[in-house]
């Protein structure tokens, strides 16, 4: 008669290999890991990690998915690479900021208001440390080309929108408009430039910065509106520039 063999005592049962990542379906993970992770939890995790002196381009995926609480193969998952990343950070900044200053520009009435608003808009957020605004304004000179191409297109969405208002305040006003485009892109293109370079001055430097950039958008509106008269510079021989 053969023996029945009794079932090996539980400790001498083998463990499950260290190491092997369970899948995120199976509402298991290890310590520290959450089972399910979606694309916004690694959009707050890199969001954490960047700064006023921290580029995007500087992140790894494996600190990336270190502070998210997942393995790396699990980001993945959300992102193709890094640079995916970077563009959905850069397309959240560029939203975030035409909802701030677009709320600015609808609060105000007369022309010489919606300029100090939404430039006023703009500082603020600049000032108060905006991570968003802060990749919004580095990406587009030290990332690398999809960055730039990812900023550039969120400029455009700034341009449009402000042609758009250009034109129904100039509507209202009964004062011309020449190339409401090119005027828009001219505003967009300094109001950035100036933010690029107010992000590593002092705070106290800011009001002072503020009460030039109003300025000078006001001397953009105020040419493009005398242009809608006299006409193009390479028009009229007796103004020349």
């Amino acid at each position: 008669m053969t023996p029945t063999l009794a079932p090996p005592p539980l400790a001498d049962l083998p463990s499950p290999a260290i190491g092997l990542e369970l899948p995120e379906s199976s509402g298991v993970s290890g310590p520290g890991r959450k089972a399910l992770i979606t694309r916004d939890d690694i959009v707050q995790a890199a969001l954490k990690l960047v700064g006023p002196h921290r580029s995007v381009s500087s992140l790894s995926l494996r600190e990336v998915a270190r502070e998210a609480g997942i393995a790396p193969n699990s980001f993945y998952r959300q992102f193709r690479d890094m640079d995916e990343l970077a563009v959905a950070l850069i397309e959240r900044a560029g939203l975030s900021l035409r909802n701030i200053i677009g709320e600015a520009r609808r609060r105000s009435s007369g022309g010489a208001s919606v300029v100090r608003s939404a430039v006023q808009a703009f500082m603020d957020q600049l000032s108060s440390g905006d991570v968003l605004l802060h990749i919004l304004l580095r990406e587009g000179t030290v990332g690398s080309d999809a960055f730039k191409h990812a900023v550039d297109r969120q400029l455009s969405f700034f341009e449009e929108e402000l042609r758009q208002d250009l034109i129904r305040l100039a509507e209202a006003n009964g004062t011309g408009l020449y190339e409401p485009g090119l005027t828009a892109k001219a505003i967009t293109r300094l109001v950035f430039a100036i933010g690029s370079t107010a992000m590593d001055l002092p705070q106290d430097k800011l009001p002072e910065l503020t009460e030039q950039l109003v300025v000078m958008v006001r001397m953009i509106v105020t040419g493009t509106q005398t242009m809608a008269v006299v006409g193009s510079p390479d028009q009229t021989p007796t103004a020349r520039v």
